[in-house]
């Protein structure tokens, strides 16, 4: 069974990421399957627009705790190879040629904050929270951290980078994360009101639009694969570190890690 199920309403593609039962955590699969529904939905020349969801109670909560004890106990050049497979994916999503909408409701944590910043449009429902804990872990979020930023602007990145707090929907608004936060039971008429919008805009001008917007504000697929790169190579080698290791390891056995002890 695929990690991500596509439906298509008229020129609306729906993406739904499909591990409901650990709220859409991200493993190998579930990356690879939303990298190649992504590649599929830019080919489409009938698609106008991208819905990007989670089946369940959440967007995404993150790392999932079995790939992340792969990783755990991978060398650095797996990590990074790892690492560069997600920041594929997040750059695809900020590519993408089509205007994309996060629709988010319960836990959007750390890669799950990332693809919420890769969407053009992001609306909330009210009791949804967020995180970018990764220094719980002797980690950094670094692949998503462009995009992130981006979203949100440096000086709100520095402190949810340090601190790894959870932050609520109508805070995702103000700092710029999302655009609208509404009532749970009108998640889905605010998700429409955003793609009525979408859909009275010429195709070609959209996608040159977001082109535009993301070009003045300094960001190029090309220059983004470099930067990537680099912080692919980061994010492997703080992995198999003497402190990110007893990060992992204290998360996955459930125990404070060294620097509480």
């Amino acid at each position: 069974m695929s990690a991500v199920e596509i439906s298509r309403s008229g020129a609306v593609a729906r993406l739904t990421m499909n591990r409901p039962e650990v709220h859409n955590a991200f493993d190998d699969a579930l990356i690879a399957d939303l990298t190649a529904a992504i590649d599929e939905l830019d080919r489409d020349d009938a698609v106008r627009a991208v819905v990007l969801t989670g089946a369940g109670a959440s967007f995404s909560a993150g790392a999932d705790l079995h790939w992340m004890r792969g990783m755990a106990n991978a060398g650095e050049s797996e990590n990074r190879e790892d690492s560069l497979r997600l920041a594929r994916l997040m750059r695809r999503l900020q590519f993408l040629s089509k205007p994309t909408v996060a629709r988010v409701k319960g836990a959007a944590f750390g890669g799950g904050v990332g693809l919420v910043a890769c969407c053009d449009i992001a609306v909330a429902a009210e009791g949804a929270k967020f995180a970018l804990s990764e220094v719980k872990l002797g980690l950094v979020p670094a692949v998503i951290s462009p995009y992130v930023i981006a979203a949100i602007g440096l000086r709100q990145a520095r402190r949810l980078f340090v601190t790894g707090e959870v932050f609520t929907a109508p805070a995702a608004q103000s700092m710029g994360l999302v655009h609208e936060v509404v009532p749970a039971d009108g998640l889905d008429a605010a998700v429409d009101d955003v793609l009525d919008l979408l859909g009275k805009g010429g195709p070609l001008a959209q996608g040159e639009a977001k082109k535009l917007a993301l070009g003045m504000g300094g960001m190029t697929e090309a220059a983004m694969e470099t930067v990537d790169a680099e912080n692919a190579a980061l994010i492997a080698r703080l992995r198999v570190s003497a402190e990110g290791q007893d990060g992992l390891s204290a998360f996955l056995s459930k125990i404070q890690p060294s620097w509480l002890a």
